[in-house]
């Protein structure tokens, strides 16, 4: 009998424990009918991850030991089941320890024979598992006892177990090597649950770092990585095998639930190709992903997206209308006097190529109006920035209006390049309960449009026209149409100047004195540096952002408010 293995890469609901749990026992019903012996499923995959504050929850933890219990029962008997839970430290009253361990548990004969304890807990980034959890210690090993093959050995490690091997980063983040640990026990496999964040660029380092592990041990390898966006983090999945030599011998999908069943013995296995033409193909898919999951989770049907005419609401546009269907996206056109005849034209040709609906409401009158009710305030004063905000304004009330009128989800359109420079207003354009593209800056933005228009890959929108996206709306200059003749250089460095600054500072953490000596013009980069500094109170009141870098504006961006910071 040739042994093998099957991952259940899992889209859980956070908080959903029958919900997560009937999807677990199913997909082990179908791995099971496949002839697999262990199953592997992702870090926290009973309550999904990342859970947060809902730990704090005494009977939300004890639900989730019920819940294990009762899953345990209905799960085939024959197959050994490794799960993702928390456990209760019984020890945290007496030695003033966290009150929980990140845990795997393993099912089998209808009951949790055996718990193992995540050992490294990250605090960087979007994690902060210190502020829950107690690292592990001890043996994490079990053996897995097979009738006709006699018994294997299999470490447990849990998700960031597995990236602190010194060979391979040249140092070390934390004093323990877990795997090393493990493989110096002389076990047979190494599994790990994870439940690793999307970035653009990290499933090569991903998939580099595990073969790294598995050459160096000699040790066949099982990886389970979550799939599905939850808030602000996408997780793309790719779950995959490696024998003892770091080939690859099985892969999951990207951005998609998957069963993989693995035989480490068979000989010329093709894994699935997550990998994408490009990185626009990629962040586009990691995109769509994270609306339908943001929109479903929230339990909305519909959005509404305001529709300028210019690039940034096109591209959530397409994202919108590829994630849920053409007939659950209602863009909203609201034209001002200022407003370009080719920012209408251009609109309605976007909605025509995506097949969505969309409604017009000229703003002219509540402008009047509200120049009306001020006129004795702000008598002897010029017009400037203010009236300006108030158009932005006036159109983000007539959005939620239509979002709290039909509980249609409000998306906002602001890129990463306006958020972070804080060229966006409060309260009006960045209205929303989503932001879409947040985190993806404005030159990429152009970039994922082109890809979309010339991309042959079987995309919905792509059946409907050739062109997705209007070339007008890529070639004209952008602009916030707010005064006559206005465009986004007057206010912003070039596009591309703006962004490599921006990199450098937020992605790269460099000074503005290093920048300035990479060969940025001095007076741009400070004027950047404070931009990006005094934005930080619009930013703390924004909608939740799809994050897609390794560096995004949302939960792993700590910045104070008040602060005084100099380039």
């Amino acid at each position: 009998m040739t042994l093998k293995f099957g991952i259940a890469q899992l889209n859980p609901l956070i908080g959903d424990l029958v919900g997560n749990c009937d999807r677990l026992l199913a997909a082990v019903q179908k791995l099971a009918a496949n002839g697999v012996q262990l199953v592997l499923t992702p870090e926290l995959s009973v309550c999904g991850y990342p859970p947060r504050d809902l730990l704090m929850n005494h009977q939300f933890v004890s639900d989730m030991d019920s819940a294990i219990a009762g899953l345990a029962l209905k799960l085939p008997h024959d197959v050994a089941v490794l799960v993702g839970t928390v456990s209760v430290n019984p020890q945290a009253n007496q030695v003033g320890g966290k009150q929980l361990f990140n845990s795997a548990a393993l099912l089998q004969d209808g009951k949790v024979q055996q718990i193992f304890l995540k050992r490294l807990l990250p605090t960087y980034d979007v994690f902060d598992e210190d502020r829950y959890f107690e690292a592990g210690e001890g043996s994490q090993v079990f053996t897995l006892k097979l009738p006709e093959q006699g018994a294997l050995r299999v470490g447990v490690t849990i998700c960031e177990d597995i990236w602190n091997d010194e060979k391979f980063w040249g140092k070390r983040n934390y004093a323990d090597d877990p795997v090393s640990e493990l493989a110096q026990k002389e076990v047979d496999l190494l599994v790990n649950l994870s439940a690793s964040p999307y970035a653009v660029g990290k499933q090569k380092l991903r998939e580099s770092m595990l073969s790294h592990s598995a050459i160096v041990h000699n040790l066949p390898l099982l990886y389970a990585n979550q799939v599905g966006a939850n808030d602000d983090l996408i997780f793309d999945g790719r779950s995959m095998a490696f024998n003892r030599i770091g080939e690859i011998v099985a892969r999951g999908k990207s951005f998609d639930e998957d069963l993989l069943v693995i035989d480490f013995e068979q000989v010329g296995q093709s894994p699935n190709l997550s990998s994408y033409e490009s990185d626009d193909a990629e962040i586009f898919a990691a995109l769509v992903l994270g609306v339908r999951d943001y929109v479903q989770k929230c339990r909305f049907r519909k959005v509404v997206i305001g529709l300028s005419g210019g690039i940034d609401s096109a591209l959530v546009a397409a994202i919108a209308t590829e994630a849920i269907g053409k007939e659950n996206v209602l863009g909203v056109l609201m034209p001002s006097p200022y407003s370009s005849d080719h920012s209408v034209t251009d609109a309605i040709a976007l909605a025509k190529n995506l097949g969505i609906t969309t409604e017009t409401i000229p703003i002219q009158p509540m402008m009047a109006a509200f120049d009306q009710s001020l006129a004795h305030l702000f008598a002897g004063r010029a017009s400037d920035v203010t009236e300006e905000n108030l158009q932005s304004r006036i159109r983000g009330s007539l959005l939620m209006a239509i979002s709290n009128k039909f509980g249609h989800l409000l998306i906002s359109t602001g890129n990463k390049s306006e958020v972070s420079v804080g060229y966006c207003t409060l309260y009006g354009d960045m209205n929303g309960g989503l932001a879409a593209i947040a985190d993806v800056p404005k030159t990429r933005v152009f970039s994922i449009c082109e890809w979309l228009n010339r991309t042959n890959s079987p995309l919905a929108i792509k059946q409907v026209v050739a062109e997705v996206i209007p070339v007008n709306i890529i070639t004209k200059p952008p602009s916030a149409e707010l005064k006559p003749d206005q465009v986004d250089q007057d206010s912003l460095p070039p596009y591309d100047i703006l962004d490599d600054i921006l990199h450098k500072l937020i992605n790269l953490h460099l000074s503005a004195t290093e920048i300035v000596a990479a060969g940025h013009d001095q007076a741009t980069v400070y004027r950047v540096v404070r931009l990006v500094k005094i934005a930080e109170f619009k930013r703390r009141q924004a909608a939740p952002g799809l994050k897609i870098t390794d560096r995004a504006f949302g939960s792993g961006w700590r910045m104070p408010i008040a602060s005084k910071v100099t380039p």
